[in-house]
């Protein structure tokens, strides 16, 4: 299963851009959006799908951090914990 995953633009070449996921950087096609150095985006399957404000950027790190917590842990999700 392929998901989205949220990162910051570090730096901008026409249709390019180079996304940083917690100092990990990749190459993604930006062509899709209105995006500039420094926005928070959404990337699957290595394009830019979405811009995201800082507050939505958070929360889906939020959202991630859970998962990777659980997954380590073997534990099923509570809704409680998803608020």
């Amino acid at each position: 299963m392929c998901i989205a995953t949220s990162g910051v633009i570090i730096k901008k070449r026409g249709h390019k851009a180079d996304v940083s996921f917690g100092g990990n950087v990749i190459e993604a096609e930006a062509g899709l959006t209105g995006c500039e150095v420094g926005d928070h985006v959404l990337v699957h399957a290595g394009c830019i799908i979405q811009v995201l404000s800082e507050n939505e950027a958070e929360e889906m790190d939020e959202i991630m951090d859970l998962i990777d917590s659980m997954q380590n842990k073997g534990s099923t999700v509570k809704t409680e914990d998803m608020k």
